[in-house]
């Protein structure tokens, strides 16, 4: 497909603003030889350039050659107007034509001046002019004498540049050359120039000639559903229906595949005879390639003869009529189809037609005499004159033929009467031909054999045989059982004469075969009855249902649909064959997407086709700036413009924004004014202009109808307070007046009248037992007629009192229960040590063992099959928990099975985790002497994170941070980066700010606002400083500190020094509650001093764990 170059504007024709700059470099910069500023290829001409006043080539017809291009001159170098073109490497940059307007220029001795020297010196005359006279080598130039009006009146006219007028050429292919080669034609499609250089495409019926590049695309856009529409396209000139696709580019008469323009020769021309056949000649054109419709031939036509063939004519193609022929004005004379008469009509055209002559003939019987048209006549046939006809009557007959005889041509319906041989019967017959000897009677004895109805001989029934015909014939007297044209069998006695009219009852279906009803015989012409049954089948449209009565297809359909459904491939193609009953012939009717016009196809299913009308008129968006030309696909939208709209603003602000079309509204404004909200309290700065209900979020607060309360609503237009919609003086809010019981009372407002109190406060209050340690929330219950119901106390629990002895116990012991922590570790270090290597399967294991432990009606768990070293750890924790455990099945189906005995009482307080983490606050560490004496840096590192202890349950990293945010915000040096520790605690790090000593200042000036942040919120218990290696592990921090100064028996010790102490007895270890009391427990066996761990290599795990345990018992 080949897109139009931009250089394709023809010289001397006014080019648009996109194309006054060509390729590569501006046509200003291409400079010929002998000329400073000669403008070449279409480009921009010079203010003191005069083009030349007179155009040559506009006039005649361009099918002879001497039309195609500028006539021949002596300067012209071929006729080209243009100087070097010929052969020289400057004409293939120029991708313009070679043609030019008008006559070559004329030029004096000089090719160049100045506009100074023109206006002072009167010999500047001679320079560039368009009436200068002709150069003649050997001679001084002609310098005219003229006034200065007139040199002001040429530099003015050379000031504006000449375009070239439309062609006035009668003949359409004249037009078409000459305004391709002065670039007057344009593309109906995109408005630009059809240059010579162009690849076209002409249209054969309107004879339009477009852009290949663009018809290629109307071509692209009207076929793009050609998948769902038959593929036919319109011409964009006529909007006719095409069938060829605009694949090539080729010249006018369609031989030559990309043609090159040749001087000389119209534009997009081969050269060669145009040889196109004519519909109405059977001479080919012999012009010259050329655009448009053929001219008539002016050759002479072959000799034809006129319709009749008397008379012979031969005249010129154009005058002979090829296809309806010629009359001789005479009469015709062919002998007509029946063989007697000729044509007298004028000389005409087809078949003479049947003759209408009026001829007198006789019927066959002889009895009527007529005159009919030819035509009419029946097949003439050879009667015997018995007498009928009388002797004055002129009788038809042919040569040769007997006395007596005639010839009948038509019957007369009358009855034939002729006496039979007996001389008693007559003929009944319609007219028929006679013969000479009468016709033997047929009630004759010798043909009279049986009876009437046939089936019985007349012997078996009379006892003499007939003599005569006039003997009467008998009856059998048996039915008759002939049968009747209704197909039934006679019911009558054996009779004389045709038979009687069938009276039988019989069952007819109607038209859908569904419905039977009994009726009297149809005698023959059955016509099928109708029920009353609608036919609901869907039409092959798919819009509509038959809705007829008796529908003959219905139970086709029912079929048809039935097999569709279960996808039956054995009904094979008929099921999918529409009844001709269910075929909709309504016309579509639907709106097309133009919403101008509706389908006028039959009803059909799927997307209607695009339109097929066009628009014929300019389509201009709203500021008329951006327009498209006709002719346009019915439809089409106004382009989109891009240029600013010209709308005035209410507002009156200058926003630009792009031009729209009506129905759309313009951009909102986005400038920022003061606005009053609607409720008129304050005034809004910063609001966009656009908005029209500003709010200022207040509560609205006037006084209610009811004159207590006040509105809650938030800022809203007058008159649309909360009992806006509400009768009488009342409002929805509650009456909030204190009751007698000091609670607010909850019914609806009911001023202005007091609270009754009838009703039962339902306000909630709590019960509490005698310690305060139970409550219960229960409802007031207080009335005007019972202002103190009474309410049942609750009873302190075995809890309260374990509580009380636990107080009084702590109480006795100096016991801080706020500071005091439990060191026991319930787990085995084994246990511990798998726990911390396999962290996730271990909190899985211990919570399937919690759980276990929890359900009391659960005796027994079996865990799944899983490695030894896992099961080891199963034993090791169900040790710890009070469980016996055995291992069942051989590998690779191994698996650990656990059981509740006596021995188990509950499951441990605290979790593994939590064990961990004792552990690690309760190892020993070298003093600080024993670190000096063994040369070790004893310097504390300084704190740089924060350690939350205890935190809420399903608190999450993302949730903390966002809470946080605001405190963070506080320290932009410092960033903050939270993590969960092995111990459920978490630790919230820093870093970058500057030194270690700056991040400690920084966190320990945090620390208050956070602790004060995360208690209110609930998030964790309390917050330390801390300080954390790269892996997150706790080296120091503030909690270490208070528990190993603080807490444990030292405290309790220390506080008890002054009052006089009985001798210490050594307090058992106590067990963690959930409460945080503490509560004794029995005396442990004394377990003896630990020596110093020895690094002990690691034996392999046993497969059966109790197996193991055996054999250390024993040795």
């Amino acid at each position: 497909m080949a897109d139009p170059q931009p250089s394709e504007t023809p010289p001397g024709s006014t080019m648009r603003a996109r194309g006054s700059q060509s390729r590569g470099r501006r046509a200003g910069d291409r400079r010929g030889r002998g000329s400073q500023n000669h403008n070449r290829g279409g480009g921009r001409v010079a203010e003191n350039q005069v083009l030349p006043t007179d155009t040559q080539g506009s006039q005649g017809s361009t099918l002879s050659p001497a039309r195609a291009g500028a006539a021949p001159n002596a300067n012209s170098r071929g006729g080209r107007g243009q100087r070097g073109h010929r052969g020289s490497p400057r004409r293939s940059r120029e991708n313009g034509s070679s043609s030019t307007l008008g006559r070559p220029r004329t030029f004096g001795s000089h090719l160049t001046t100045n506009a100074e020297d023109e206006e002072s010196d009167p010999a500047s005359a001679a320079a560039l002019n368009a009436n200068a006279s002709e150069f003649i080598p050997g001679q001084p130039p002609q310098v005219e004498q003229s006034d200065g009006s007139n040199r002001r009146q040429q530099a003015k006219r050379s000031n504006h540049r000449r375009k070239a007028e439309r062609s006035t050429a009668e003949d359409l292919p004249t037009r078409i050359h000459e305004d391709i080669i002065n670039g007057q034609y344009e593309c109906v499609i995109c408005t630009n120039e059809v240059l010579p250089n162009s690849k076209v495409w002409s249209c054969s019926i309107c004879w339009t000639a477009i852009h290949m590049s663009c018809v290629n695309i109307w071509f692209s856009s009207q076929t793009r559903n050609a998948e769902v529409l038959p593929a036919n396209w319109r011409c964009p000139g006529c909007n006719s229906p095409m069938s060829d696709e605009p694949t090539t580019y080729h010249c006018w008469c369609s031989k030559e595949i990309n043609p090159r323009p040749i001087p000389g020769l119209p534009p997009h021309s081969c050269g060669q005879s145009c040889s196109k056949p004519r519909v109405t000649c059977p001479h080919p054109c012999p012009l010259q390639c050329h655009a448009g419709p053929c001219p008539p031939c002016q050759l002479m036509g072959p000799s034809l003869s006129c319709y009749c063939g008397k008379h012979i004519s031969s005249k010129r193609c154009s005058q002979t009529d090829y296809v309806n022929g010629w009359s001789c004005h005479e009469v015709c004379g062919d002998l007509l189809p029946c063989g007697e008469h000729e044509c007298q009509q004028e000389c005409h055209s087809g078949l003479c037609g049947s003759c209408e002559t009026p001829v007198l003939t006789l019927c066959y019987c002889g009895r009527e005499f007529k005159h009919i048209p030819c035509e009419q006549r029946k097949e003439t046939k050879e009667s015997y004159n018995y007498g009928q006809i009388g002797l004055e009557h002129d009788v038809p007959k042919t040569d040769g033929m007997p006395d007596n005889w005639y010839l009948g041509s038509f019957g007369c319906n009358s009855i034939c009467d002729r006496p039979f041989d007996c001389g008693k019967h007559q003929c009944e017959k319609e007219c028929h031909p006679q013969d000479e000897n009468p016709a033997h009677c047929p009630l004759s004895p010798d043909l009279v054999t049986h009876c009437h109805c046939g089936k019985t001989p007349l012997v078996d029934i009379l006892p003499q045989h007939r003599e005569s015909c006039s003997d009467p014939i008998p009856s059998c007297g048996d039915k008759c059982k002939k049968t009747l044209p209704c197909g039934h069998l006679c019911r009558d006695v054996c009779h004389p004469g045709p038979c009687s009219t069938c009276m039988q009852r019989m069952d007819v279906s109607c038209r859908c075969g569904r419905t039977k009803s009994t009726s009297t015989c149809h005698q023959g012409t059955l016509e099928i009855p109708e029920c009353r049954r609608i036919c609901h089948a869907q039409l092959n449209c798919g819009r509509h249902e038959h809705g007829e009565h008796c529908c003959p297809g219905e139970k086709k359909a029912t079929e048809r649909v039935a097999a569709t459904r279960r996808k039956n491939r054995n009904a094979g193609l008929a099921n999918d064959e529409i009844e001709a009953e269910h075929i909709c012939t309504r016309t579509c009717g639907r709106e097309l997407k133009c919403g101008n016009h509706q389908c006028r196809q039959m009803c059909h299913k799927g997307p209607c086709p695009s339109c097929p009308e066009a628009i014929f008129e300019e389509i201009s968006c709203n500021c008329e700036r951006t327009k498209l030309q006709p002719p346009q696909p019915c439809g089409t939208q106004p382009p989109k413009c891009l240029f600013d709209c010209t709308r005035p603003r209410p507002c009156g602000h200058q926003a630009p924004h792009k031009c729209h079309a009506d129905g759309e509204p313009c951009s909102k404004c986005p400038f920022l004014v003061e606005k009053r909200c609607i409720c008129g309290k304050k005034k809004l700065k910063n609001q966009p202009c656009w908005f029209e209900e500003p709010r200022c979020g207040l509560p609205c607060g006037q006084k209610l109808k009811c004159g207590t309360h006040t509105c809650k609503k938030t800022c809203h237009r007058s008159g649309e307070c909360e009992d806006a919609g509400i009768v009488g003086s009342r409002c929805k809010q509650p009456c909030g007046k204190t009751r007698s019981c000091g609670h607010s009372d909850g019914e609806q407002c009911h001023a202005p009248y007091p609270c009754k109190e009838d009703k039962p406060c339902q306000a909630k209050t709590f019960i509490t037992c005698e310690c305060q340690r139970m409550k219960k929330e229960v409802r007031c219950m207080a009335s005007k007629t019972n202002p103190s119901p009474q309410r049942d106390a609750l009873k302190c629990d075995e809890e309260c009192l374990r509580l009380q002895r636990n107080a009084r116990l702590a109480d006795a012991l100096n016991i801080d229960p706020e500071t005091h922590t439990d060191d026991h570790v319930p787990y085995s270090d084994t246990t511990l040590e798998f726990y911390k290597n396999n962290l996730q399967l271990a909190e899985k294991l211990e919570r399937e063992y919690r759980i276990f432990a929890a359900d009391p009606t659960q005796k027994q768990f079996r865990f799944k099959p899983m490695k030894a070293s896992y099961r080891a750890f199963l034993h090791s924790l169900a040790e710890d928990f009070g469980f016996d455990s055995e291992s069942a099945d051989p590998e690779p189906n191994r698996h650990v099975i656990l059981f509740k005995t006596p021995r188990f009482v509950s499951a441990p307080m605290k979790t593994i985790a939590q064990s961990l983490k004792i552990r690690a606050l309760t190892q020993q560490t070298p003093s600080a002497p024993s670190l000096a004496a063994r040369g070790e840096d004893t310097t504390e590192k300084p704190y740089n994170g924060l350690l939350l202890s205890a935190p809420r349950f399903g608190l999450t990293t993302e949730e903390l941070d966002s809470t946080l945010q605001k405190q963070y915000a506080a320290y932009p040096s410092v960033k903050f980066h939270t993590s969960f520790l092995p111990s459920e605690d978490i630790v919230i790090k820093g870093s970058g700010a500057g030194t270690p000593q700056i991040l400690e200042s920084s966190l320990t000036s945090l620390k208050p606002a956070l602790l004060d942040t995360v208690r209110r919120l609930g998030l964790a218990q309390n917050v330390f400083l801390c300080h954390t290696d790269d892996s997150l592990n706790v080296l120091r921090s503030e909690k270490d500190a208070h528990a190993s100064g603080e807490g444990g028996w030292s405290s309790v010790v220390g506080r008890s020094a002054a009052r006089p102490q009985p001798k210490y007895v050594a307090a058992a270890p106590m067990m963690l509650l959930r409460n945080n009391f503490m509560a004794l427990s029995k005396e442990p066996k004394k377990e003896p001093e630990k020596e110093p761990k020895k690094k002990i290599e690691q034996e392999p795990v046993e497969e059966d764990w109790e197996e193991a345990a055996n054999k250390l018992d024993e040795e």
